[in-house]
């Protein structure tokens, strides 16, 4: 059975960043992923909230994404009270969509450390996951979790069932991290290159002192 599958990319998105464009952009073409939705972290329980309002960061997610229709803008977690939890998401996502298979899109760091996230084991039956890896860095489930979701290394096998397989994909040539992109702007040096020409055409004053803050 072949599944229709949907890519999940949650962050902080302070800013959105060429590298995130360019990540959800190689995750549908690797994937063959019908949607990838981009889902801006309002409260995130691992990190400080962003000094960036969720408004500013949801504008420019639309911003970047503008003429990429299979990526879509899902801002459900800015009307969810209390901590923005993975598993929360999943399981509205799963119930919205009982047989597509869901992939949670994740960073190396995040993936190390999801066995300490709320509801690690519910999230491996609720929605495949898939890891960028760090360029020439290799990438292992948490031992707590490998009995819960199974390594796969083709993207096809995703598509057989809805949930508990990981997936390690190649790693993006574009390595731009928001840590990066706030120390140039505490410097004053510019951000050029590193954010879409229409978030870059957009940012006031008030949204660098932010996120330089963040």
């Amino acid at each position: 059975m072949s599944r229709a599958a949907v890519g999940i990319f949650g962050g902080a998105f302070a800013p959105f960043h060429n590298g995130h464009l360019r990540l959800a952009i190689e995750a549908r073409d690797h994937l063959g992923l019908e949607r990838v939705l981009l889902m801006p972290t309002p409260k995130p329980p691992h990190r400080k909230t962003s000094s960036v309002s969720l408004q500013r960061r949801s504008r420019w997610i639309e911003m970047a994404i503008a003429d990429e229709p299979a990526l879509q803008l899902d801002a459900r977690e800015a009307r969810r009270e209390g901590p923005s939890y993975t598993v929360d998401t999943l399981r509205e996502l799963r119930a919205e969509q009982p047989q597509s298979a869901l992939c949670l899109l994740m960073g190396a760091d995040s993936f190390a450390q999801l066995d300490s996230w709320n509801g690690a084991e519910e999230i491996c039956r609720l929605a495949h996951l898939v890891v960028f890896p760090r360029a020439g860095a290799s990438v292992q489930l948490p031992s707590a979790l490998q009995s819960h979701s199974e390594a796969v290394t083709e993207p096809q096998l995703l598509r057989q069932k809805s949930a508990g397989c990981w997936l390690q994909l190649p790693a993006s040539p574009l390595g731009i991290a928001s840590s990066a992109i706030r120390e140039l702007l505490q410097a004053g040096r510019s951000i050029r290159g590193l954010l879409p020409e229409a978030i870059l055409a957009d940012l006031t004053p008030e949204d660098i002192t932010a996120m330089s803050q963040a």
